[in-house]
């Protein structure tokens, strides 16, 4: 159901008197930051058995896996200790080979960007109690069983291996691996960052085959970081001379890697490069096999993004054929590469496509062509979880109960009988068991901490996994509020929808200090009825009012909305969150002379931006990790969204926070990690030599060595320290 309401009915709503707190315990920001006691618990590393009917977990800080019956939610037996393997005190993560007679497991954890890492890797076998470390110590990534589970396959120092079991030896099959040249298995920092994967190589069904992208990096330019001794971790050989960290990465309208494509035939040996057609400039943004044993797919997408096409790649020629193709408008949305579903039948593949104006899920016929659309409404599907062939169900999470709610659905696959399977008024994210057969739904709203729960495949509750009592009865010791939802419409005639958290003791007789929180990024959803307790909490605590809207070019409502923000990232976003800030200036309890702004990475763009357009609606904010111009920014995020620099340099230049300095209005802070890999320190550097050009005071805090999170050590403390202090001041100070 869609929230519509009058200017009038939103105000009356906001500004019901809330009860009158008596609790004497206070939020700290040591709470929140230091011991971070206020985070709920939760059930993790889920991973369902073969049989469908149980699951197992990772336990007591990686050092158990405790399986469990789907049927009762009792604990079965214990699988794996890690006391029982000499020199083995933990794990990180874990997998199942296929017959699940051993387990892949792996710890000493050392990240190198959003989804990648190295580490040690161990095979155990569970009926022999045996373990085998994986050759390459801590610099492994990515290993995976083969289907037969006598091979292992990893990527090391940018090269592709396998390990054999049996022989008991490790086979290369690359050797021209290269940091900064060639990468093989494993995508350039941007296809990671960007297409949202880190393993680019995919054993076939029967292991007869392992398909892998190379990425020939030689023409991406670089860019260099400088690293200093710090302190958490201490890089003490930059104590005296700091040194330079120099990775690739290709910025908006510049060259990217040359991608191909290969196959290695571990029957004779033989290695068969696939034809991806006589086009370079283009993207592969992933490579999954059929059914079909010698056929694998290879996904195509032009370089505006818009374009995409899926090829059948024979595994013995290397030949290839165009199977499907869409074009959009304006783009493509990257999480349909992830929700391509080859179905048995080895005709037909299901997927999600915008192609009617929301996102919804599509069957299709390889063999003749025909596209058959399974959902269809003024609605969206979020996530797509599975089809079960024995009863030709489709399960998703989509919007239809409203666009600020999640709810699981069940469907039959000629879009018949389609039935809400979760009940509760709020966000649903459910897990199945292998078969369908079972489900964890993890719930929560507004006003209620994650309840997990575990279900029948109908939606009936079987038992009660996880209900956060300890944790309702800490934060019930403590006085706060909660969400309050709301719609309003813009000059333009948008209506926005957005929530509101007003001060502890709010009195209806007077006026707060008002902060606005957003992201605004393209798609994504800030106003969701869903738990949060966190920093605004605090905020509240101490008098402010806290207020969130999701403007154009946000996600839940359909492809129109979202792309109208189509290139001229900023224009509408920062016009919206302006008339956002003029009509929460016109409600009594708001003091219209102490509204603030602030977000991180995009949200910090808007920030800046917002401040230069707003004329003054804004008397502080805080940018963190801003981009300034989409100039400095990665190109395949990028361009998906502006195209290039040279085909659209107004888009870039007029919504840049570097042109409008001299508009700037409002204290500023600025934040930035000095390590930031993907928004770069240089956006804040020229961002901020305009602003001193321009005469325009600020604030800048650069932290050493921190990437774009800015955590480690005591810095997450420091940062909400930081920025707690700077409203004190600005905006509680001025009331």
């Amino acid at each position: 159901m869609k929230i519509k309401s009058s200017f009038l009915a939103v105000a009356l709503a906001l500004f019901v008197v809330a009860p009158v707190f008596s609790q004497q315990q206070k939020i700290t920001l040591e709470d929140l930051w230091r011991t971070y006691s206020f985070y709920p618990s939760s059930v993790r590393g889920v991973a369902s058995m073969n049989d469908g009917a149980h699951y197992t977990t990772l336990e007591q800080r990686g050092s158990l896996i405790v399986r469990y019956d789907y049927a009762s939610g009792e604990p079965v037996d214990t699988l794996f200790r890690a006391s029982d393997f000499t020199g083995l005190k933990s794990i990180s993560g874990y997998t199942f080979s296929s017959d699940e007679k051993m387990l892949l497991v792996y710890n000493a954890v050392s990240p190198l960007y959003r989804h990648s890492f190295t580490a040690s890797w161990y095979v155990i076998n569970l009926e022999a109690h045996l373990l085998m470390p994986l050759p390459g110590g801590e610099l492994n990534q990515l290993a995976t069983f083969s289907p037969s589970a006598d091979k292992v396959a990893y990527v090391r120092k940018n090269n592709l291996y396998y390990y054999d079991l049996i022989a008991g030896k490790e086979v290369a099959i690359t050797t021209d691996g290269e940091v900064n040249h060639i990468i093989n298995g494993a995508p350039d920092w941007v296809y990671e960052e960007e297409f949202g994967f880190s393993k680019a190589f995919t054993w076939s069904a029967d292991g007869r085959y392992l398909a892998w992208m190379r990425f020939d990096e030689s023409s991406v330019k670089q860019f260099e970081m400088t690293l200093f001794q710090g302190q958490a971790p201490a890089l003490d050989e930059n104590a005296l001379y700091p040194s330079p960290y120099t990775f690739k990465y290709p910025k908006a309208g510049e060259d990217n890697s040359l991608v191909s494509v290969h196959i290695f035939s571990l029957i004779d040996g033989t290695i068969r490069n696939v034809d991806l057609g006589p086009e370079t400039d283009q993207y592969i943004p992933r490579i999954q096999w059929t059914h079909d044993l010698h056929t694998m797919a290879v996904f195509r997408v032009n370089r505006h993004q818009n374009n995409w096409e899926i090829l059948f790649a024979d595994a013995k020629t290397g030949e290839t054929q165009v199977i499907y193709t869409e074009v959009n408008d304006w783009y493509i949305e990257e999480s349909n590469y992830d929700n391509v579903l080859f179905l048995d039948d080895n005709e037909h593949f299901m997927l999600t496509s915008e192609k009617d104006g929301w996102m919804h899920l599509y069957n299709y016929n390889f063999r003749t062509g025909f596209l058959q659309q399974i959902t269809k409404g003024e609605w969206e599907v979020t996530d797509f979880l599975g089809y079960d062939p024995d009863t030709k169900t489709v399960f998703y999470i989509s919007t239809e109960t409203s666009p600020m709610q999640r709810d699981l659905f069940s469907v039959r696959i000629d879009g018949k009988k389609r039935s809400r399977i979760t009940t509760g008024k709020g966000t649903n994210r459910a897990v199945f068991s292998k078969g369908y057969k079972y489900f964890i739904n993890y719930f929560s709203n507004a006003e209620t901490p994650p309840l997990v729960t575990l279900h029948d495949r109908k939606g009936k509750q079987i038992r009660v996994l996880e209900d956060n009592q300890a944790y309702k009865e800490k934060i019930g010791k403590v006085a706060y509020t909660t969400k309050e939802f709301f719609t309003f419409t813009t000059s333009a005639g948008i209506g926005l929808n957005g929530w509101m958290l007003k001060p502890v003791d709010f009195d209806p007789n007077r006026q707060y200090p008002c902060l606005m929180t957003q992201y605004s990024g393209p798609g994504s959803q800030e106003v969701l009825d869903s738990w949060s307790f966190d920093w605004y909490n605090y905020l509240a605590q101490e008098g402010y009012l806290v207020a969130c809207v999701d403007g154009r070019g946000t996600g839940g409502r359909g492809e129109a909305f979202k792309k109208s923000t189509y290139l001229q990232l900023g224009r509408y976003e920062s016009d919206d969150q302006i008339e956002a800030a003029k009509w929460l200036s016109r409600h009594p309890n708001v003091d219209a002379d102490n509204i603030g702004i602030w977000g991180w990475s995009f949200g910090g763009f808007m920030v800046a931006l917002c401040m230069e357009k707003g004329e003054g609606i804004f008397d502080a904010g805080i940018s963190v990790a801003p981009v300034t111009n989409w100039r400095y920014y990665d190109n395949i995020y990028t361009e998906r969204f502006m195209r290039t620099p040279q085909e659209n340099p107004e888009g870039y230049d007029e919504n840049s926070p570097l042109f409008h300095a001299a508009d700037l209005e409002g204290s500023l802070l600025i934040v930035h990690g000095s390590a930031d890999d993907n928004v770069h320190v240089q956006n804040t550097m020229e961002f901020t030599e305009r602003l001193v050009q321009a005469d325009k005071q600020f604030e800048m805090m650069i932290y050493t060595n921190r990437n774009h999170g800015i955590f480690g050590g005591n810095t997450r403390y420091h940062l909400y320290k930081k920025f707690t202090g700077f409203l004190n001041e600005k905006l509680k100070d001025g009331e």
